[in-house]
C-alpha cells in the first residue's frame, strides 16, 4: 500500500513526514513586491532565457503607447546604456504626481509599488490600454537592481529613485522643465536574470512591430553600446504596410494587401475596433500574427477562431456563387486550402479584453469570436466583390491547395500502406537506446557515417541513440507534402522519432501555429539534438533540419523537445593538458588569460593588472575583431590611426585644410603602426550627396594594397564608433599612450591598443597547439563524449520561437524560392563572414 509520503508499507493515518511541523506559523504572508520577487515567472515569464529580460521593456513602452491610445502621446523613446541598464521615455501626460487620497504618498510611488493599482480598471481615462491587472509596471520595479522614474509636468521635473522595489526617499522636485512625460530608467537585477543583457535585434523588432500597429507614432532607438545613433521607427500606413514587410521575401499573389476595418459594441460599454490585413504569396504556409491592444497574442486566442471561420466561410460562398470551384467536384475548402500562403495580421482594440495569464499570449473573451466573424465576413466579402480580378487569383490559389491537400492524402494513405513509415519498423542506421521511458531518451542526428560511428562508440546506450543521415535532407520550404513524404532521408527520420504525422492540419481551432499535426503520445525522444559539423555544410544542414522541424513538427519545437549540440571548435594543448573551447571568444578568452599571467601595464594615469589587465585586453579584442572584417575593403592601420588620434570629424571633410592637418597625424600613426609600409599618398575627391568631402588613401603599393575611403559613412558607422570606444576603455584607466608592458624584470613599449593586443595575443599562444574541429569524425570517440554528450558537461541550446514574423521571414528569405531578396541578404553580408571552412 502507498501513502501520501509515497512510502510503501506505511500503516493507515501514519503522519507525513512534516506534518508535525506544519501550524499556522508555517503560513508566509508576502507584503508588498515580494510575490513578484519570490516567483518572477508567474509575472513576465521566464527569467532564464531573456523572455522576461525583455518583457520588462515591453510593459514600460506599453505604458507610453496606452498614452498614445488617449491621444496624447506621440514619441516613446527606448535607450540602451552601456552599464546593462535600459532608459524609456515618452511625451504623454506623466504619472499623477499628487498625495493619493488613501495611500498617503505619492500617486508616482502608488503605481510602481501598490499591486494592482492602475488608471485602467475602468474605460475612462484610458478608453483601451494594454495593460488590464494593474501589476506590470509594479514588476518592473520589483525585479530592478535599480529603477529611476522621472515625471514632467507643469513645468517641473519629479524623480524618485528605487532599489528592487524599494524607495529611497519620496517623490521630490529635481529641477524645472518645458517637456511634459514620464521617463523610467532601470537595470534588472541580476540576482533575479540569468541573462542580463537587452538583444538590440529584439528591441528593434518589436519596435518596428509597434509602430506598424500605432500609425503615426514615432518610436525611436539607440544603443549606447553601438554609438550614439538614434532610429527611428513610424509607420503611417498601419498594418497593410506591415503585410507588405512581412512578405518583402515572398512573391506576392495581389499587390496590394487587403485590409478590413470595423467597429462593435461592447455589451459592457465602450467599442471593440477590428483590423485586418491580409496577402495571399506563392508560400506553402500560412503566417499569422494576433494582437490584443498592441500586445502579441503568440498563442492566439478568440479573435484567431473568429478569423479562420469568416475567411474560410466567405471563400466558400464566394467560389461558389461565381462558379470557380468546378474542379472541387462538389467538395468545399477547408481551413488548410484558404490560409495557404496567406499572410494575415489581426489587431483588435478593445475595452475590457480577458486573457489567459498576466503575460497575455492568448484572448480569452468570448465574446471576440463573433465580432471578428461578423467584420471578416462582411468586409471581405464586399471586398471580393468589388475587387473580380483579385477574388479569381485568391480562389484559384485555394483551388490549388485543395487539390494538393487531396495528393498529399492519398500519398500519406500509400506510404502507410506499404509501411514506409510504420515506427515498428525502425530504420537499419538507426543505432537505438535501451530506455523505453520516452522523457529519459536522446535521440542525436548527426551527418554522415564517420561522425555516426565515433557518436556510437562514444554515447551512453542506456539513454542516447544515434541517427546518421546521408547527405543533405530535402528543402521543405520549397516542396509540397506528398513529395516531402517521398524523400528517403525524412522518411528515416520521421520513421525514427516514432510520430505520425496525421490529417488535420494544425490551426483549425484559436492557435496561430499552422502545420500538420503530430502524435506526440508515440513520439520515442523527448530531446532530439542535431548535432552536425562546424563547417558550412554542416550549417546548411542544421539549417534544412531546422525548417523541417519548425515547418512540418511545430509541436516539437513548441514543446521544448529540439536541441542544437554544441561540439567545441577548438582543442587547445598546453603541455599534457588539453582544454576544449566551444568558439572563437571563448579562444579568445582562454589565449588572453594565458597572455596576460604576470602581466602588468602601466600608464601615466596608473596601472592595470589580474582580471583589469583581462577585462582591457578583451575589449581589445574586440575591436581587432572589427579591424578583421573591415580588412577586406580597408587597411587596418588608417581605421585604426583615424579612430585612436581623433583626428577626423564630420566638419574635418568640409575643408582641405583641416583634412591635410589630419592627414598628418594619420600617417604618423601608421608609421608606429608598422614601419614597413610604404609612405601614405591620398586623394581628395567631392562627396555631393552628403555637401563634404572624402578622402581616398591607400599605404601600399600594388594589388595587395586596398583604398581605404575616409567618408561621411565611415565617420558615422558603427565600426568606427566601437574602435573609439574600445580605445577610450583603456585610456579611462591607464591613461593615453604609449604604454610600458611589465612583463617580471622585462618591460616592453605599446605604442597603441594594437600593439598591447598583439603582444597579449602572441604571449598567449607561445607553447599551445590550437587543433580546430571541423568535423565531427576527426575527434575520437572519448572526446566527443566528453565535450558534447555527457551531460554532466555538455552545453546545448534549445530551439524556440522568439519572434514568430522574423522567424517566418529569415525562413522564408533563406529558404524559399525567391532569389533576389536572398542575393540582397548575402551581398549585404558578404563581408561580416568569417572563419569559413569550405
Amino acid at each position: 500500500m502507498v501513502m501520501n509520503n509515497g512510502e510503501p508499507g506505511a500503516p493507515e493515518g501514519t503522519p507525513v513526514a512534516g506534518e508535525e511541523d506544519y501550524n499556522a506559523s508555517s503560513i508566509e504572508v508576502l507584503k508588498g513586491l515580494q510575490g513578484v520577487r519570490r516567483r518572477p515567472g508567474m509575472y513576465v515569464g521566464d527569467v532564464h532565457d531573456g523572455t522576461a529580460l525583455h518583457h520588462l521593456i515591453w510593459e514600460a513602452i506599453d505604458n507610453g503607447i496606452d498614452e498614445f491610445f488617449a491621444d496624447v502621446c506621440t514619441r516613446v523613446e527606448v535607450t540602451l546604456h552601456a552599464d546593462g541598464g535600459v532608459t524609456v521615455r515618452d511625451n504623454g501626460r506623466g504619472i499623477p504626481t499628487g498625495v493619493h487620497a488613501t495611500e498617503g504618498v505619492s500617486t508616482v510611488e502608488v503605481v510602481l509599488t501598490k499591486l494592482h493599482s492602475s488608471g485602467k480598471f475602468d474605460n475612462t481615462t484610458y478608453k483601451v490600454s494594454a495593460g488590464t491587472n494593474g501589476i506590470g509596471i509594479k514588476a518592473v520595479n520589483a525585479l530592478s537592481e535599480r529603477l529611476r522614474v522621472e515625471v514632467s509636468q507643469d513645468g517641473k521635473l519629479w524623480r524618485q529613485d528605487y532599489v528592487r522595489g524599494e524607495p529611497l526617499a519620496p517623490l521630490a522636485v529635481a529641477g524645472a522643465t518645458d517637456r511634459h512625460g514620464t521617463s523610467l530608467s532601470f537595470k534588472p537585477d541580476s540576482t533575479v536574470f540569468t541573462m542580463t543583457e537587452f538583444s538590440y535585434d529584439i528591441i528593434e523588432n518589436r519596435l518596428r512591430e509597434l509602430a506598424y500597429l500605432n500609425a503615426g507614432l514615432v518610436l525611436a532607438l539607440s544603443d549606447e553600446r553601438r554609438g550614439d545613433e538614434v532610429v527611428e521607427f513610424v509607420q503611417p500606413g498601419g498594418i497593410p504596410e506591415y503585410v507588405r514587410y512581412l512578405n518583402s521575401a515572398k512573391a506576392a499573389l495581389h499587390v496590394e494587401p487587403i485590409f478590413l476595418r470595423g467597429e462593435v459594441a461592447h455589451e459592457r460599454g465602450g467599442v471593440v475596433q477590428i483590423d485586418v490585413a491580409l496577402q495571399w504569396t506563392d508560400s506553402l504556409y500560412e503566417s499569422l500574427l494576433a494582437f490584443t491592444n498592441n500586445t502579441m497574442n503568440k498563442d492566439g486566442g478568440t479573435h484567431v477562431q473568429g478569423f479562420r471561420t469568416a475567411i474560410t466561410r466567405c471563400l466558400n460562398t464566394y467560389g461558389a456563387s461565381q462558379n470557380l470551384v468546378k474542379e472541387l467536384k462538389g467538395s468545399t475548402f477547408q481551413g488548410e486550402d484558404v490560409r495557404e500562403g496567406l499572410t494575415a495580421v489581426i489587431s483588435v482594440k478593445h475595452p475590457s479584453p480577458m486573457y489567459n495569464s498576466q503575460n497575455k499570449v492568448k484572448l480569452i473573451s468570448s465574446e471576440v469570436v463573433g465580432m471578428v466573424a461578423s467584420v471578416v465576413n462582411d468586409k471581405l466579402a464586399d471586398f471580393l466583390d468589388k475587387n473580380p480580378q483579385v477574388a479569381k487569383k485568391v480562389i484559384e490559389r485555394c483551388v490549388l491547395a485543395a487539390q494538393a491537400r487531396e495528393a498529399a492524402r492519398k500519398a500519406r494513405e500509400l506510404i502507410n500502406r506499404k509501411g514506409f513509415l510504420d515506427a515498428a519498423s525502425l530504420p537499419g542506421k538507426l543505432a537505438d537506446c535501451q530506455e523505453r521511458n520516452p522523457a529519459a531518451c536522446e535521440l542525436y542526428i548527426v551527418e554522415g557515417d564517420s561522425a555516426g560511428g565515433s557518436a556510437k562508440q562514444g554515447r551512453d546506450r542506456k539513454y542516447q541513440a544515434i541517427l546518421p543521415l546521408r547527405g543533405k535532407i530535402l528543402n521543405v520550404e520549397r516542396v509540397r507534402f506528398e513529395k516531402m513524404l517521398g524523400n528517403a532521408e525524412i522518411g528515416t527520420l520521421i520513421t525514427a522519432l516514432g510520430v505520425t504525422i496525421k490529417n488535420e492540419v494544425r490551426g483549425d481551432d484559436d492557435s496561430v501555429s499552422s502545420g500538420p499535426r503530430l502524435d506526440l503520445e508515440k513520439l520515442r525522444y523527448h530531446k532530439i539534438c542535431i548535432m552536425t559539423d562546424a563547417d558550412v555544410d554542416g550549417s546548411h544542414i542544421r539549417t534544412l533540419l531546422l525548417t523541417f522541424f519548425y515547418r512540418q513538427m511545430p509541436e516539437l519545437v513548441e514543446k521544448g523537445y529540439l536541441y542544437i549540440a554544441q561540439p567545441p571548435l577548438y582543442g587547445v594543448r598546453r603541455g599534457k593538458k588539453v582544454e576544449y573551447v566551444k568558439d572563437d571568444e571563448a579562444l579568445a578568452r582562454y589565449v588572453i588569460r594565458s597572455g596576460t599571467e604576470g602581466l602588468v601595464l602601466r600608464g601615466p594615469a596608473g596601472e592595470l593588472r589580474d582580471d583589469a589587465l583581462r577585462d582591457a585586453a578583451f575589449e581589445l579584442h574586440k575591436g581587432a575583431a572589427v579591424l578583421e572584417r573591415m580588412r577586406l575593403r580597408a587597411e587596418p592601420p588608417v581605421v585604426e590611426a583615424v579612430a585612436r588620434t581623433a583626428a577626423f570629424t564630420q566638419e574635418t571633410l568640409k575643408d582641405e585644410a583641416a583634412i591635410a592637418a589630419a592627414m598628418e597625424k594619420v600617417a604618423a600613426y601608421t608609421q608606429t603602426y608598422d614601419p614597413e609600409v610604404a609612405p601614405l599618398r591620398y586623394t581628395v575627391e567631392d562627396d555631393h550627396e552628403h555637401g563634404c568631402k572624402r578622402v581616398l588613401v591607400r599605404i601600399r603599393n600594388g594589388t595587395a594594397g586596398r583604398t581605404t575611403v575616409i567618408s561621411h559613412a565611415f565617420l558615422a558607422g558603427s565600426e568606427l564608433h566601437e574602435l573609439e570606444r574600445v580605445e577610450q576603455y583603456v585610456r579611462e584607466r591607464v591613461g593615453p599612450g604609449p604604454w610600458t608592458i611589465v612583463d617580471g624584470d622585462r618591460e616592453h613599449p605599446a605604442a597603441h591598443g594594437g600593439a598591447l593586443y598583439g603582444f597579449i595575443d602572441a604571449r598567449g599562444r607561445k607553447g599551445t597547439a590550437i587543433q580546430r574541429y571541423k568535423g565531427l569524425g576527426e575527434m575520437s570517440a572519448e572526446q566527443l563524449w566528453e565535450t558534447t554528450m555527457d551531460p554532466a558537461r555538455r552545453v546545448m541550446l534549445r530551439v524556440r520561437v522568439e519572434d514568430a514574423a522574423l522567424t517566418d521571414q529569415v525562413m522564408t528569405l533563406l529558404m524559399g524560392d525567391e532569389v533576389e531578396p536572398r542575393r540582397n541578404f548575402i551581398e549585404k553580408n558578404a563581408l561580416n563572414a568569417r572563419n569559413l571552412d569550405i
